[in-house]
């Protein structure tokens, strides 16, 4: 086929046109999934189902409980589920007063609620959470001491109102066993690295041990958490606080529809994460204070054999109106994420402290694989960090060496509308690998100030800058 010039010219100008509009499909690709994201985070929380109580009250004085901060009132509390559970459902009432007890199991279509000036303080005796029961520790599944407060495979359930649970761990109990001199260890005494706790939890892992034979509790030194929803559905904790708690504090496990709304916690022991939504899905966390030893929030799906025998993705996650202040991270993905997140959402926080060591952080490794895809971080407020605002890194590792063959996936991280006043020692820091590298990282709006070095990013694609700057200089990719 011959061109004369004029059709030559006309062939030209269709190629460049054609282009044209692809390359403006591509960004409209990406402007659709920075700024149009947040409806799909609505619909989540539409989609929740909020428990629901009937209008019935069983105070625990009722059933014998005593307000003098020594006497252990685990069989009144007892009664008192028990009771409004055979009546169908209601409120579990404790009042104004210092109220000691034991390890607190939940019961389907119970509140448990507390008055104003209620302190709910958890016993010092392990003795007081055993028997063993069905439980996790640090992404393994584990039969070990009870979590202080407990639902096992239980429907509408809740903890409300305006009252304190105070856990009770200190430098004398609890937090020794993690070996830390800083937490009250002594040389000499037990701790959780010892070969009969951890390093025998992690052969179970790895040779997929059955849960039922993973016998831990008495004589062992693995922390309970502190309010463990497993295996339930339609769970809601609103107005409470929480504080110096043995291990994780909310360690909502397998479940499904969580609401966790105008909870503060304030604790600053070792492993002291807020909350840990883990193999959950459709879970709203607002209005929330975390003032926290460990990571703020911190998403899990499960370590290693654990998770990927498991395969339950956390997914739809959404947080909103928080703020954070000491943690090691504000909202953090990992490190046990074996079966996977995606689909989080984090929009209108507050995240500020001299003690806060990252705004947002994704941590994983090669024994723990997993992906991450779809973090969505809109108008964030970022006072202090000590070392980034964006953290990504794929060689996380803790203990021992963390290296195996299952390559972590992450992809689709936008951050949108950030302000920082003081960034600490890196702006954005990605380390990814080379044999899957971090995938469509999207900075939109976001304004960074004081980071010592503005990026240091290895084996990702290169970062979609708009209207970002960094130390002043303005980032683009035009």
């Amino acid at each position: 086929m011959k061109f004369n010039n004029n059709t030559r010219f006309k062939h030209y100008i269709s190629i460049l046109l054609f282009t044209l509009i692809f390359c403006s499909c591509k960004n409209t690709k990406t402007e659709l999934i920075t700024s149009d994201n947040f409806s799909a985070a609505d619909q989540i929380i539409k989609n929740i189902q909020v428990p629901t109580f009937p209008d019935r009250n069983f105070n625990i004085l009722d059933f014998g409980a005593v307000s003098n901060g020594e006497t252990k009132n685990t069989e009144a509390i007892k009664k008192a589920i028990e009771a409004c559970s055979v009546a169908g459902g209601g409120n579990v009432v404790i009042p104004s007063g210092n109220f000691l007890t034991g390890a607190i199991h939940l019961k389907s279509n119970v509140n448990l609620h507390l008055d104003e000036g209620a302190v709910v303080l958890f016993s010092t005796d392990k003795n007081d959470y055993l028997p063993i029961v069905h439980t996790s520790y640090e992404g393994t599944e584990i039969m070990n001491y009870s979590p202080l407060i407990y639902a096992y495979k239980q429907k509408n359930i809740a903890i409300t109102g305006k009252g304190i649970f105070n856990g009770q761990g200190s430098n004398t109990n609890w937090w020794p066993w993690s070996g830390k001199d800083t937490y009250g260890y002594i040389e000499g005494t037990a701790k959780q690295s010892d070969t009969i706790n951890l390093p025998r939890l992690r052969i179970m892992n790895e040779n997929g041990t059955p849960v039922p034979e993973r016998l831990f509790g008495n004589g062992y030194q693995l922390r309970p958490s502190f309010f463990e929803p497993f295996e339930c559905e339609n769970v809601l904790v609103q107005g409470v606080t929480f504080t110096n708690a043995p291990f994780w504090v909310l360690h909502p496990i397998k479940s499904n529809n969580i609401t966790i709304d105008g909870v503060t916690i304030i604790s600053h022991g070792p492993n002291n994460d807020g909350c840990d939504p883990e193999y959950s899905k459709n879970v709203l966390i607002k209005n929330c204070i975390f003032d926290t030893g460990d990571d703020c929030i911190a998403i899990k799906s499960g370590r290693n054999e654990d998770g990927r025998r498991v395969n339950i993705p956390s997914e739809n996650i959404v947080v909103e109106n928080c703020e954070m202040k000491d943690g090691h991270g504000g909202v953090v993905i990992g490190s046990e994420i074996s079966a996977g997140v995606r689909n989080v959402y984090v929009r209108n926080c507050k995240m500020d402290s001299p003690n806060l060591d990252r705004a947002i952080r994704i941590k994983t490794n090669t024994l723990r694989g997993g992906f991450v895809e779809n973090l969505f971080v809109k108008n964030i407020e970022v006072g202090q960090v000590k070392e980034a605002v964006l953290k990504i890194n794929t060689y996380y590792a803790t203990y021992a060496n963390q290296e195996g063959s299952f390559i972590p996936s992450i992809k689709n991280i936008h951050l949108e509308n950030i302000t920082v006043e003081n960034g600490g020692k890196f702006g954005v820091l990605i380390k990814g690998r080379t044999e899957n590298i971090v995938k469509n990282v999207t900075l939109t709006n976001v304004h960074i100030k004081g980071a010592k070095t503005p990026l240091s990013v290895e084996n990702c694609e290169p970062i979609i800058f708009k209207n970002t700057t960094i130390n002043g200089t303005k980032y683009s990719n035009d």
